[in-house]
């Protein structure tokens, strides 16, 4: 969903700006702008909790972490540089051990020099066939897949980066092509019906056992193919009326993208505190709903106090 809503989003945004208006390199730097400095602040806030979980011995693995390996990953991750298992100081096999989200953010910009460079000239019914292979290596993954889903792509390996472009092309594909047939139709109460519509379709449990996993192969590229282009679409014809649903839009449209690349450190930590104390769930959710709101008061605050005026500097 992430990267359909980038397709769109991208080309609602920039298709019209070429043609002389805008150069490839003044894209680029739109982006950075855009993206870069959270992905700076998330990859020093994943160091620091990083550096307490070993201090506190709250994760086995990175205990014997050595201080000039976490200043080095550090340094790594600030340029969004993919690292091999070999430098996996989590053990959680991820190209960003230190900000485990921060592979789709890689995989971000993939799509955003794919479409400075091939796909915004790409004509439509090029796009559309585009779309249609994209799609159907899509299904194909999710129902031969091992484990009958699209799960994975954060590891720098050739079977996880497989999966990170299947995850990656046809969402991020379907939202271009979307954002150059849309045309704008009046919807009332879109914010409240697209919130359910990704509630429900994110919260069914796995369809099938284990001796039948390609059926939840199917419901999810079902799901991906036919029902995220349809959230967008509706979501992006809706309008908001009243200074409350404004401000509550805005507000988590402010701190979306911050709360995706800052809170996952604090998770890893929960993950460990229930891990290694074997927390039972009558104690762990009073922890887990206050890592809820820490996570989104930090997100605001990197929003108003860093994000802002950085991007605007």
């Amino acid at each position: 969903f992430f990267f359909m809503l980038s397709g769109f989003v991208i080309g609602y945004a920039y298709d019209d700006r070429w043609n002389g208006r805008m150069t490839t390199w003044q894209f680029f730097k739109r982006r950075l702008i855009r993206l870069h400095p959270m992905i700076i602040i998330g990859m020093i806030i994943g160091a620091t909790c990083f550096y307490f979980s070993a201090s506190a011995d709250l994760f086995a693995p990175v205990a014997g972490t050595p201080v000039w390996k976490l200043l080095l990953l550090t340094l790594i991750g600030l340029f969004l540089i993919p690292v091999p298992l070999s430098l996996d100081i989590r053990g959680w096999t991820e190209m960003y051990p230190l900000n485990g989200p921060a592979w789709s953010l890689f995989y971000e910009y993939v799509a955003n020099l794919l479409y400075a460079l091939i796909f915004r000239r790409a004509a439509n019914w090029l796009l559309a066939v585009l779309v249609f292979v994209a799609g159907f290596a899509l299904a194909y993954y999710s129902v031969t897949s091992p484990g009958g889903d699209v799960i994975g792509g954060w590891s720098l390996t050739g079977e996880q980066m497989k999966i990170g472009f299947v995850r990656l092309l046809y969402p991020f594909l379907a939202g271009l092509l979307l954002s150059r047939f849309f045309r704008p139709v009046a919807f009332k109460s879109s914010f409240l019906l697209c919130s359910l519509l990704v509630i429900v379709f994110l919260s069914i449990p796995r369809v099938g056992g284990t001796g039948q996993l390609w059926l939840n192969g199917v419901y999810d590229a079902g799901t991906i193919i036919l029902i995220f282009p349809l959230i967008v679409f509706l979501g992006a014809n809706g309008t908001v009326k009243g200074k409350v649903a404004g401000k509550v839009c805005s507000f988590l449209g402010d701190i979306s993208y911050p709360l995706y690349i800052t809170h996952f450190p604090l998770m890893y930590m929960f993950y460990a505190w229930v891990t290694n104390n074997k927390v039972p769930l009558e104690k762990a959710w009073p922890v887990a709903a206050a890592t809820l709101v820490f996570s989104i008061i930090l997100a605001w605050v990197c929003f108003r106090f860093y994000d802002v005026p950085v991007r605007k500097w």
